[in-house]
């Protein structure tokens, strides 16, 4: 474990102590400093709100909560026309989603993906399919939940040999559980378009096509997670229109903020706007530091050319993360992500998980190369995570592929 430090001060990747020495933070804090440390526009617009006013009740901020809320909505897929911004995590956003669905259809059983993570509440925990949460706490929280497999292909729980030839077996899951293993009560199904503490998962082309027809059929409200990948993280501005999930309700938080201000929203279709105020609503919700940064956020993301500049860059670490895997094809096992959002599949020399080495390189690139990453599953996954700022410029990206270099070239 590597030593605790103290920050002081932060400007785009980079973060200084207090003797003023320099690290680049390669994950963007906890993925939710979309915008860089200390944007200039966002500080400015925080530092004017918080002279002005800071919080007052929700009651009297639905206006302005409104108006970011079309902002965020003119940026979705078009047949997503509503919202609800009373939450500042995304933890409560999913647990808020899921409370949609079961007033909506009247329903209460929720399906998840293994190696799924939709947060940190009890409840939240409890739908997650990452199951090591919850050993500490057993009972607490009584839930209907199946999991199904996650659309792993690099380890195909089936053994398959890849989509669509094994006819997403996964996918197929879904039925096996609703017909043998629920109480005939599943509301809905929440997912991730990319699996972000599960591993940095990307499914294969034809998934979500086939989860949709599946959620069809069954009458299940389909839930997209994009509390990591939303607000421009792939390169657009909904990983779920890039992916075509159409999903019935979406998430968001994280990035929101743009500079790690807490900010969530939930959005949906018409038909799923059944909140009553004080159905869901937290003190904090709604606050004018959140409603501001968000739409400030959204605001920079949706300039022209900003996510084409995020694909471009993206392509771009990508590829120079697939080099390192070419070097270090012992070490690295898959290189996979999309936009500024990519994961390294740590192996050992058979080519099986390495939990330890991951843990080992994420220390070793903080206390020798002064370089800050991140693992999968909280320390027990073996996935290093590279996920940058999204104001973060080819010298940066090239910066980071340097240190993780000389990382690798000494293990």
């Amino acid at each position: 474990m590597s030593n605790p430090i103290n920050f002081v001060k932060g400007e785009g990747i980079r973060l200084y102590t207090s003797q003023n020495e320099e690290y680049i933070d390669a994950v963007s804090g906890t993925f939710n400093i979309s915008l860089g440390y200390s944007h200039p526009e966002l500080v400015e617009l925080l530092k004017t709100q918080v002279e002005d006013l800071i919080h007052v009740s929700s009651a009297f901020t639905a206006e302005a909560a409104q108006d970011v809320l079309d902002d965020i909505v003119a940026s979705a897929p078009e047949y997503i026309t509503h919202g609800w911004m009373r939450d500042i995590i995304g933890s409560t956003a999913n647990e808020g989603a899921v409370k949609i669905a079961n007033k909506y259809n009247g329903k209460s059983e929720v399906i998840s993906l293994a190696l799924s993570h939709h947060g940190q509440t009890l409840y939240t925990t409890a739908i997650s399919g990452n199951a090591f949460r919850r050993k500490s706490f057993p009972n607490t929280v009584s839930v209907q939940h199946g999991v199904v497999p996650a659309p792993y292909c690099y380890r195909c729980p089936y053994s398959a040999k890849g989509a669509p030839e094994c006819g997403f077996l996964c996918a197929e899951a879904i039925y096996d559980y609703v017909h043998y293993g629920s109480s005939d009560n599943v509301s809905c199904m929440i997912l991730e378009p990319i699996l972000g503490n599960g591993g940095n998962i990307i499914p294969p082309d034809g998934y979500f096509e086939r989860i949709r027809k599946i959620c069809d059929e069954l009458e299940i409200v389909l839930i997209a997670d994009e509390v990591q990948t939303g607000i421009g993280r792939t390169g657009y501005m909904f990983a779920s229109e890039h992916y075509d999930i159409k999903p019935d309700i979406i998430t968001l938080a994280k990035g929101l903020g743009g500079i790690g201000i807490p900010a969530a929203a939930i959005l949906y279709r018409s038909q799923f706007d059944v909140f009553e105020k004080f159905e869901h609503s937290y003190t904090s919700g709604g606050n004018l530091l959140s409603l501001a940064a968000s739409k400030k956020t959204v605001e920079i993301v949706s300039r022209e050319g900003f996510l084409e500049n995020v694909r471009t860059n993206g392509d771009l670490l990508g590829s120079m993360l697939q080099k390192l895997k070419e070097h270090y094809g012992h070490i690295i096992g898959d290189v996979r992500g999309i936009g500024y959002m990519w994961g390294l599949e740590i192996v050992d020399k058979n080519g099986d998980p390495d939990p330890d080495l991951t843990n080992r390189i994420i220390s070793i690139a903080q206390d020798d190369h002064h370089m800050i990453l991140r693992g999968s599953r909280y320390g027990f996954g073996n996935v290093v995570k590279v996920r940058p700022t999204l104001t973060a410029t080819p010298e940066d990206i090239q910066e980071i592929i340097s240190r993780l270099d000389k990382l690798f070239s000494r293990l």
